[in-house]
């Protein structure tokens, strides 16, 4: 096309584009264009997601060994945190207060250790999650990797430091008259079912982490509250015995609480069947299947907006 301007001069113009009057989502379609950092879909995100394995496991391990690099005393502290802990609540709760009414002497104190132990996993799980997406901006921004390998890898080094924690464990048993035997076995699923529990929740807390870093400050009150509540320094039923009994039933059904009675249960001679509630097998698994899918599918939803703002 052409048009002759007032002076004489002949001005070329170019033809109407093929593309003039698409929207911007036409013309990426038309062209094969994708949205940078778009989320994929959920069984695409779970293969991705099993491709970065290894480095999941070597994350996790990463961060376990650098965790006490600074410290003398190493990894020893991953053992020596939680007895120390266990040892101020023995001492305040089971000799001042007399949380351990109902319970011998000889039971109390691997009852109190595995509680610390086991409710340490959960909660040093959820602390690192609030922090995993937060934490580690540049890594999001620089690298592109299913996010959920960095919840995911903190919940599995809290898994390696309980590793470490349970041959203390296994020992202050023995010391106190509970040995090895068939049971035993039992606490690989209870922990199995506890590890798939804690990365859902630590799915949960690092997408809401992710927006509101200030979380990581609230999660110690939080945490705090759960675990006076779950019973890790005292029996449920026995301190609860007087009051109404669905007070009892909601903390003794809690997460946190069934996990640590079926490790108790099952490494612990004296702690037996009537202290746990019933149908606490199905009750733990239904608790990791319903967080464990949520948090996942919470997460993922979320994927495309990670690192971003």
């Amino acid at each position: 096309m052409s048009d002759t301007t007032h002076d004489g001069a002949i001005v070329t113009s170019a033809p109407p584009s093929a593309d003039e009057g698409l929207t911007a989502a036409q013309l990426a379609d038309k062209y094969g264009l994708s949205v940078s950092g778009a989320r994929p879909g959920l069984v695409e995100y779970i293969r991705q997601l099993w491709g970065r394995r290894h480095f999941i496991v070597a994350f996790a391990s990463a961060k376990l060994t650098a965790q006490y690099s600074q410290a003398k005393l190493g990894q020893l502290w991953q053992v020596v945190t939680p007895l120390l802990n266990a040892a101020v609540y023995y001492l305040i709760f089971g000799i001042i207060l007399g949380t351990k009414e109902g319970i011998a002497n000889d039971v109390f104190i691997p009852f109190l250790v595995t509680g610390v132990f086991v409710f340490t996993f959960t909660q040093t799980s959820v602390m690192s999650g609030v922090r995993a997406i937060s934490g580690n901006l540049g890594l999001v921004r620089a690298l592109h990797f299913p996010r959920a390998a960095l919840p995911i890898s903190f919940a599995l080094q809290q898994l390696q430091q309980l590793m470490f924690s349970m041959v203390v464990l296994f020992v202050i048993a023995m010391g106190f008259g509970s040995y090895p035997s068939l049971s035993w076995l039992l606490i690989v699923p209870a922990l199995a079912m506890q590890f798939v529990f804690n990365i859902g929740i630590a799915l949960m807390m690092a997408r809401l982490g992710s927006k509101t870093p200030d979380l990581a400050q609230l999660m110690p009150f939080i945490m705090r509250t759960w675990m006076y509540a779950s019973g890790v320094m005292y029996s449920i039923p026995v301190m609860l015995k007087d009051k109404p009994a669905w007070i009892a039933d909601v903390l003794g059904y809690n997460p946190a609480a069934i996990y640590m009675d079926l490790v108790r249960f099952a490494l612990i001679d004296g702690y037996g069947s009537s202290n746990l509630p019933s149908h606490v097998w199905l009750a733990g698994l239904l608790w990791a299947v319903l967080f464990g899918v949520a948090g996942f599918v919470y997460f993922w939803k979320a994927e495309e907006r990670y690192g971003r703002g």
